[in-house]
């Protein structure tokens, strides 16, 4: 199938064809018709491109004359037109002379042939076995001489049209960079041999099918050329036409990669577009066909060339030659003519063959160069002979070059080194054909020649042949040598005798700082989707979380998966199950992606429907797995489990469920990071780095070693490293490759293993000759297997990871080393476990005794079900499955060996998910550089103290290792531990046969481990002398610095087998002698006796140092070569099969791109091929392609993913709940005890309603009983007596606000909610609906007069076009009149009659302002009184609300200021409505004149219910409940004689409430916080404008000496929410001088006038307030605790502290005023005082010897008059110091005070 084009030739379609071709001809005299192959191949080729979606451009009829047409300009055609012979066609329609041939007619029947015409037979690749042969005319075929037919002429005339190369030009690879997009599972290749077609290797950047047009004659393929080349050529088409071949097409591979490579790089960057691309030109062919040679000659003999590499190096090229036109269009503007590009002589095509030629000459021919004059074909052929003739041996890289077309090429390359052709050809299958290409090649036996060829290798017979004989000889006695209990060891006991280690310990499950951290990191995303106006995601709708989990088909990681759902308590958290949940339980969370998963999916999708108000999240874990699309597959209707993901994660249902939330998870998010992907970068989570600059970010104990890590290990500088590779393995699969051709590698190289692992285990078993057949690697990992387990008092060993991706091929070598371990009676000693993704794990019954033990299960029937499960088991896990399913591998894992992964998957997801099994935390209490030192040089040390052969080591290597420094030599070592040899028989003898040298029946390898040392002595040894013994070198003190915990021994140093001493002795006693001072051969111990180190388990290693990695060479060197920016070069590999790079003209990626970076590359430069799931999402990055609900956590594998998104579902669940949850202010009243105690109380305790004649001899409170007000001053009545230890101690006040107690409380359906609140009843209340446009309003100015201030006032409405209904305007020019009042007599219960204005500041998205559940959908205005420079971002936040903005003369005004212009603008607008409403006839006492003022923190509201006995009687029952505001509303609004109240107000909720104070239903005292406000009654009343704290106080005592009633109702309650910010703590005092960042203390808030005091940022108001507050005992000295003498306040309350008691006064004429007859005061405050306070007035009252006085006014000289006018001076003393102001600057308007004492 070597020419598998899509265009095949039919039968009747070639009639077809010919026909019309013919007959164009023959009717046209100035067109020359159509090549037939080109109609042939071309329009077929078209219809593919048109069912891949390709977009084309309209220039078919030029292209047709660039490839076969004469130009107006050319020359006359050469060919003579004859009349048409006899017998041709001249009607339309079919040739009536043609029909369907076969050679078997041909030679039985005559053929009558018309004059003119010949009999042309055309080969099919499609059908084999039949030759298609139709009657030409002569004149459409070359003459005799090989001159051009008509069909064939070419125009010679300066710039030619553009060829077709394989596909149009116009197919979208072009300017957009894009690859054409192919229906198929991936591009498909054109290979021979293969029966189907095979898909792309991932060796290049593949794509679709490009038929090209071949031209020519075929080339023969020779027969036997895979057995003469010994590996299959892979020709690689390059550019122009590319000729047929036939024959033997099963021994060659064609492939288009390059073709497509060069067509890519030559469509310039879509970037450049925009400023005139056309100027600069896309890289020549030549110059490409030039790179790749300069390429090609550069690869070392075992690299393979790679299609990134050469995009890249074409780009570099491409860049280098246009920098100076590239950097003028990136700085100037796109210009109508651009300038000429540089004129550097470019490469002709006449020069091209012998530049190349040059270019191959220095490279001892690796790279030939073969020049054809007339075709490919030729040199085709040329390079068939000299393969087979044998002249390309040395050659890798055959280059074909005809340069004979003018000002054109043809070319390609063919890989003919056995090496890269037999790699490039096995990239190309797809995993399922090269898993049924070894299936087939162990199916029929092929192997089996393998098989016989290793039985020649070993000189005493068949391995197997020698097992048996060693079995039968050794049967029943050998077993006691090893058996761990046959040595004593130094172990600890435990109490009932059983050995115990102290290593094994199996982690309990926590949650790491790094997983919080992920954790709050998602929940934060998952609030920001929530957040966003777009209204995905309504979090304050749900009341639980719930999950499902959704993993590959692994049975482990299933497991694995319900084993950390269950141990993480994440299901009793959220609620989803009680104490004691089976484990059928658990199983409903996780979901395997198999053929039974759609039922339990739809049962998730039936749940998430039926429960609304559950947050499902659906968590894709191992999210890169399985990304096959559902729709564009072909196989899906017929196989279910193909796209399954698709189908079930992208199903309608999910993306369109507002509850369901999709997490993926992936440690390799590549391909879900593409131009079409669903998920928002914005919604990307990646672990966070550990370090920042240096430094820690999180603490944690344990530090993660991934593949960034274990390349470390491979610079210099480091210890051992941890990846490495094996040489004498890879040397003996090169040499069985060439040996065995047709074998796909992956056999060879897993058999080759096989046999090396049976060997090394015979050798340490006691045969140590077999130490030939394997390698130093193999040979470590089989000791330390062994031996492990005897170096713990527990036998604990370690487990060895064996990975064979291909499962026939696991079972292959599961069955012969079972059968090898059970000849060696091994079987008790380590176990062999099958680990494939479909089964679970079996492991033998006398293991899983022990494990049972180790991990103290008493439960007979436990098996393990997990790999973490196996800690301390010593195994050979052989680890099967195309890819790893993110199963966890425990921590005694030592060795992974990956030296069978498939070397052709070069992607980097394949590549790092396999380095990712080695991924492992190491403890961070050891530093890492001294523990990996020490104990890698361990593993080190027994594999070379057993290689003692110094005479044939050096032999090969001596002569090189004498060169290098002492650390290149160790360097050069630990890459590669047999660098030594690469024959298989050199590798053998390199690891030496010491048979001679061991004492007989001693078992070899039998020796316990000693520490090593960590050398200095490495560096000092002789530079010819050999490394490999440094087990045994360097003094015993190095034991005691480096192991701390063991006594150091004269013999420590040594191997306690006769072996080891004569290594000893012989190759380092030079050393010993001078360094140790005892000599090595005086401490040799007996024969049969072991000296043990204190034992050391190997789970003590392992907490220190990560596995050791085995990997192939190539996948070696790909791992560890970085570019200029230390990038691994694997990094920038394609990121996944299923995406291919969206054009050439890529960036690199640099080390320095974090995750996010990385994201935002692949999203830019790759697209999902067709066969992806994303392949539909066409959004290409547009905001809407997106889906809002969808996530990706991203982390390093086996980082701890699962428990960061288990901790995630945890915080979610907590916050949902928080969510419904608030904190609210829950203290008990303060000054309980000094409740006046009348004769008076509110009796009549059923009143729905105060009764207004009992309600008027009710006493009025004076005392504050809101605790808020704790620290606030006390206000005297005559009433009470007060001790003043009744009075506690007062708070600091920063720790006011911190230290007021709160309770957590579920929120009703009646509260109050902030910004965060969204859900469908109250979208519309919002304005934030999607189907509504985000509400309209308009600005509305509305003036009023006010005398006090003197001027007019001037305010500003924002009123939504939703909300004008509740406004009169004017007709016309609607101009706002007022705002309409409902009447008194109204009875609706529809709406709520008071307007509410809640006055806020700094609480734009935390106060709650949304009413809508609160008053219970109920009709109702609500106000927002806001500061001018707030109303933009309350207007953002609240556009449905109505504004009122205050003048910017108070913007750093309190309070008082918006409750003084609140009440007079509802006064202004009563008088309005009454003169309005007058007209209609209405009285103007009818109009309703209440108004509320709600704080922007009452989230609820209660009602107590009360159940008595009777009217008198004192028992009686209570109960509270909470209900709605307009509940509340409406029933004082229906109050009886309500207009006869001023002020109304609720009691502040608390927990603590006690029966006293709801028994009396009302109660006439202080309100706060929620008032109902009579502007008709108070008209006289006044807020102060001027006021920080304690306004309400203030007014209330205003309001009750004014005569007027206020009425608390005790059965009613407001909670208030605890909002922290915003509100009075949105005023910070700080100095006005910038640099000064010293806090100011309230002492600092007042200075004397005229001093050099800092002056502070503050309204001079709210610093007096504030410094009374902390120090006015320094003006009432007498004050301070002197509750029976208390200052006398004139007309104001100010708050002077807790600690001093006040007396209010008002004097105003007719004011309701305490009795003060009987009093002494000890002091008097008068604060701005009016003209209503006179001399007379004050000589009323009585004061104590040398009480204090302070007088408060806005200057000096009104200090000066208020002396005067009240003559002060006659009773008080003052002082000239004794003048204060506040700490403002003038322009501040300070306020000033003085004091004096009474006379």
């Amino acid at each position: 199938m070597g020419n598998s084009y899509a265009g095949q030739l039919k039968t009747t379609r070639f009639e077809e064809v010919l026909h019309n071709s013919i007959e164009a001809s023959l009717r046209s005299n100035n067109l020359v018709p159509r090549p037939i192959f080109s109609q042939l191949y071309l329009e077929a080729e078209q219809q593919l491109a048109a069912l891949e979606g390709g977009s084309r451009v309209d220039n078919e009829e030029e292209e047709e004359e660039g490839e076969g047409g004469l130009e107006t300009n050319s020359p006359p055609n050469p060919f003579q037109l004859h009349p048409p012979p006899e017998g041709c066609c001249t009607t339309d329609g079919f040739c009536q002379a043609g029909k369907d041939l076969r050679l078997v007619s041909i030679s039985n029947e005559p053929i009558d042939v018309p004059v003119g015409f010949l009999l042309v037979g055309a080969k099919s690749p499609s059908l084999p076995d039949h030759l298609l042969v139709c009657a030409v005319d002569k004149r459409f075929l070359p003459d005799d001489n090989g001159h051009n037919a008509l069909l064939g002429i070419l125009s010679n005339s300066g710039p030619p049209k553009k060829r077709h190369k394989g596909w149009s030009p116009e197919s979208p690879s072009a300017p957009d960079g894009g690859y054409p997009q192919g229906g198929g599972n991936r591009a498909k290749y054109e290979s021979a041999g293969v029966s189907c077609v095979p898909q792309v290797g991932l060796v290049g950047p593949a794509s679709v099918t490009f038929p090209v047009v071949a031209s020519g004659e075929p080339v023969s393929v020779p027969d036997n050329l895979l057995k003469i080349c010994k590996a299959k050529p892979v020709i690689f088409k390059g550019h122009g036409n590319f000729p047929y071949l036939c024959g033997n097409l099963n021994d060659v591979v064609v492939s288009p990669l390059l073709y497509t490579c060069y067509q890519n790089s030559q469509s310039v960057s879509r970037a450049y577009e925009q400023y005139g691309a056309s100027a600069i030109q896309p890289i020549s062919e030549e110059m490409q066909l030039l790179l790749t040679v300069y390429y090609l000659v550069q690869l070392a003999a075992d690299q393979v060339p790679l299609m990134e590499d050469l995009e890249q190096i074409f780009l570099r090229s491409w860049r280098e030659s246009h920098l100076t036109e590239i950097r003028q269009y990136q700085q100037a503007p796109p210009q109508p003519f651009p300038p000429a590009p540089s004129a550097a002589a470019p490469v002709t095509s006449a020069q091209l063959p012998w530049l190349a030629s040059l270019a191959a000459s220095s490279c001892n021919d690796s790279v030939h160069v073969i020049e054809c004059a007339y075709s490919l074909a030729e040199g085709l052929s040329e390079m068939f002979r000299l393969l087979v003739e044998g002249k390309l041996a040395k050659t890798n890289y055959v280059v074909i070059i005809c340069a004979c077309r003018s000002a054109a090429i043809d070319s390609c390359i063919a890989v003919t080194g056995k090496y890269q052709a037999r790699i490039l050809s096995e990239s190309l299958l797809t995993p399922a054909e090269y898993q049924k290409e070894v299936n087939y090649e162990l199916v029929t036996g092929k192997v089996d020649s393998l098989g016989a060829f290793f039985s020649t290798l070993c000189p005493e017979g068949d391995i197997d042949i020698l097992l048996d004989k060693f079995h039968q000889e050794n049967q029943g006695h050998i077993s006691s040598s090893l058996t761990a209990s046959s040595v004593t060891k130094a172990a600890s006991l435990d109490v009932s005798g059983t050995p115990v280690c102290t290593s094994y310990h199996l982690e309990p499950h926590s949650i790491r700082p790094f997983q919080l951290a992920v954790a709050q990191k998602l929940l934060s995303h998952v609030c920001s989707i929530a957040d966003s106006s777009t209204q995905n995601l309504d979090l304050g709708s749900f009341e639980k979380v719930d999950f499902l989990i959704c993993i590959p088909p692994s049975e482990v990681t299933y497991q694995q998966t319900l084993f950390h759902v269950w141990h993480s308590g994440v299901l009793l958290e959220l609620g989803l199950e009680k104490e004691h949940m089976t484990k059928q339980r658990v199983e409903q969370y996780v979901l395997k992606l198999d053929a039974e998963a759609q039922t339990k999916f739809k049962a998730f999708l039936q749940n998430s429907f039926q429960n609304p108000h559950t947050l499902f999240v659906l968590i894709h874990d191992h999210a890169h797995w399985d990304l096959v699309s559902a729709v564009h597959n072909l196989y899906s209707q017929s196989d279910p489990s193909v796209g399954l993901v698709d189908r079930l994660l992208n199903c309608r249902e999910v993306k369109e469920a507002p509850n369901i939330v999709t997490l993926h998870v992936t440690s390799f998010p590549y391909a879900l990071q593409t131009q079409h992907t669903l998920i928002s970068p914005y919604n990307e989570i990646h672990w966070p780095a550990s370090c920042s600059n240096g430094v820690d970010l999180y603490h944690e104990n344990k530090k993660y070693f991934g593949l960034s890590e274990f390349i470390e290990s491979t610079l210099s500088g480091h210890s051992l490293p941890l990846l490495r590779y094996d040489s004498s393995f890879e040397a003996m699969v090169t040499a069985l490759g060439k040996r065995f051709p047709r074998l796909h590698s992956a056999v060879i190289r897993t058999f080759v293993l096989v046999q090396h692992y049976a060997a090394a285990l015979m050798a340490v078993s006691g045969l140590p000759q077999m130490k030939n057949y394997t390698s130093v690697e193999t040979l470590e990992i089989t000791q330390n297997l062994l031996n492990s387990p005897k170096q713990c008092p527990c036998g604990h060993g370690l487990m060895v990871l064996l990975r064979v991706p291909c499962s026939p091929l696991a079972a292959v070598a599961y069955e012969r080393l079972a059968h090898v371990r059970a000849r060696l009676a091994l079987e008790e000693h380590f176990e062999i476990i099958l680990g494939s993704p479909s089964s679970g794990v079996t492991v033998g019954k006398h293991f899983v005794k022990q494990l049972r033990m180790w991990q103290k299960i008493e439960d007979v029937e436990w098996r393990p079900q997990t790999y973490l499960e196996l800690e301390g088991l010593p195994c050979i896990l052989i680890f099967s499955g195309m890819d790893p399913h993110g199963e966890s591998l425990p921590r005694s894992l030592r060795y992974c060996d990956l030296r069978l992964i498939n070397s052709s998957c070069l992607v980097r997801t394949a590549l790092e998910q396999e380095l990712g099994l080695a991924a492992y935390f190491v403890s961070n209490e050891v530093p890492l550089e001294k523990g990996a030192r020490n104990e890698a040089l361990e593993s080190d040390a027994e594999k070379l103290s057993s290689t003692d052969n110094e005479d044939e080591e050096l032999g090969t290597e001596g002569s090189t290792l004498e060169k290098r420094s002492p650390m290149k030599r160790e360097r050069s070592h630990s890459h590669d531990s047999a660098s030594s040899s690469l024959s298989s028989k050199a590798s053998g003898s390199a690891l030496g046969g010491e048979s001679s040298a061991q004492p007989t029946g001693l078992p070899q390898g039998e020796h316990a481990r000693s520490p090593q040392p960590c050398g200095p002595t490495e560096e000092g040894r002789a530079p010819g002398e050999k490394q490999r013994p440094r087990a045994s070198q360097g003094p015993p003190s190095a034991i005691s610095r480096h192991s701390p915990g063991l006594t150091p021994q004269p013999d420590c140093s040594l191997k306690t087998s006769q072996r080891s001493v004569q290594v000893s002795v012989t190759s380092s006693c030079s050393q010993l002698s001078s360094s140790s001072g005892s000599s090595s051969s005086s401490v040799a111990p007996a024969a049969g006796m072991w000296v043990l180190q204190a034992s050391q388990c190997s789970l003590t290693k392992a907490c220190r140092q990560p596995p050791i990695v085995f990997l192939p060479k190539l996948v070696y060197d790909m791992v560890v070569s970085t570019d200029s920016s230390g990038l691994p070069k694997a990094a920038s590999l394609l990121p996944s099969p299923s995406v291919m790079w969206a054009s050439s003209f890529r960036p690199l990626l640099s080390k320095t791109m974090t995750s996010t970076e990385q994201s935002l590359y692949y999203r830019q430069w790759t697209v999902p091929r067709p066969n992806h799931m994303d392949y539909g999402n066409r959004a290409e990055g547009r905001v809407d392609g997106f889906h809002p609900r969808r996530l990706l956590l991203s982390g390093p594998p086996q980082i701890g993913k699962t428990g960061a998104y288990l901790q995630f579902l945890s915080v979610l669940s907590r916050m949902l709940v928080r969510l419904t949850e608030v904190d609210v202010y829950d203290e008990e009243e303060i000054n309980i005890n000094l409740r006046e105690e009348s004769d008076w109380h509110y009796l009549q305790l059923s009143d729905p309603w105060p009764d207004l004649e009992l309600f008027k001899k009710l006493p009025f409170d004076y005392i504050i009983h809101d605790p808020k007000y704790e620290d606030a001053s006390l206000i005297c009545s005559h009433y009470q007596s007060i001790k003043s230890e009744d009075r506690g101690m007062s708070r600091k006040p920063e720790d006011l606000y911190v230290r007021r107690q709160t309770a957590r409380m579920r929120l009703s359906k009646y509260a109050a909610y902030n910004t965060y609140h969204h859900c469908e009843q109250c979208h519309q209340y919002m304005g934030f609906h999607p189907r509504y446009q985000l509400y309209e309003s308009t600005l509305h100015a509305f003036a009023f007069s006010y005398s006090m201030l003197g001027e007019e006032i001037q305010l500003h409405f924002i009123i939504p076009k939703s909300k004008e209904h509740h406004f009169v305007f004017s007709q016309p020019g609607g101009q706002l009149e007022s705002m309409r009042l409902p009447l008194v007599t109204d009875k609706s219960h529809e709406y709520i009659k008071s307007p509410t204005f809640t006055p806020t500041t700094g609480r734009h998205e935390h106060g709650l302002f949304n009413l809508y559940h609160a008053m219970d959908g109920a009709s109702h205005l609500h106000v927002l009184v806001v500061k001018e420079y707030e109303m933009a971002i309350y207007k953002k936040y609240w556009p449905n609300h109505i504004m009122l903005v205050l003048p910017s003369i108070f913007n750093s005004a309190g309070v008082g200021a918006a409750h003084f212009l609140i009440k007079e603008l509802s006064y202004h607008n009563l008088e309005l409505e009454r003169n309005r409403q007058e007209e209609l006839g209405i009285k103007p006492q009818d109009i309703w004149p209440f108004i509320v003022i709600s704080d922007d923190s009452c989230v609820m509201w209660n009602v107590v219910d009360v159940d008595s006995a009777g009217e008198r009687s004192r028992e009686f029952s209570w109960s509270e409940r909470n209900v709605s505001l307009k509940h509340i509303m409406q029933h004082i609004e229906a109050a009886p004689n309500i207009t006869h109240y001023a002020l109304l107000g609720l009691r502040k909720w608390s927990s603590k409430t006690r029966a006293s104070e709801v028994r009396e239903p009302f109660s006439r005292c202080h309100v706060h916080n929620f008032i109902i406000l009579n502007v008709d009654l108070t008209q006289n009343v006044q807020y102060n404008q001027n006021r920080f704290l304690c306004d309400d106080v203030d007014f209330n005592l205003r309001v009750h000496s004014a005569g007027l009633l206020l009425c608390r109702f005790n059965r009613f309650s407001v909670m208030k929410k605890q909002i922290v910010v915003g509100g009075h703590r949105s005023f910070h005092i700080t100095s006005k001088v910038s640099d000064n960042s010293a806090a100011v203390v309230p002492a600092q808030y007042i200075c004397a006038p005229d001093s050099k005091h800092t002056f502070l940022a503050a309204p001079a108001q709210l610093l007096l307030e504030k410094f009374l507050q902390h120090h006015s005992h320094h003006f009432f000295p007498l004050s301070l605790k002197n509750h029976d003498h208390p200052v006398l306040s004139v007309d104001c309350y100010l708050n002077l502290g807790s600690q001093i008691s006040v007396c209010y006064v008002s004097s105003r004429p007719h004011s309701l005023n305490i009795s003060c007859s009987d009093l002494l005061f000890s002091g008097l405050l008068l604060y701005l005082c009016d003209s209503f306070v006179g001399a007379s007035f004050l000589k009323k009252f009585h004061f104590l010897k040398g009480a204090t006085l302070c007088v408060i006014c806005q200057d000096r000289s009104s200090l000066r008059q208020t002396v005067v006018r009240l003559e002060l001076e006659d009773e008080w003393q003052f002082r000239l110091r004794d003048e204060f102001q506040t700490a403002n600057a003038r322009e501040d308007r300070p306020l000033f005070f003085l004091t004096g004492r009474h006379i």
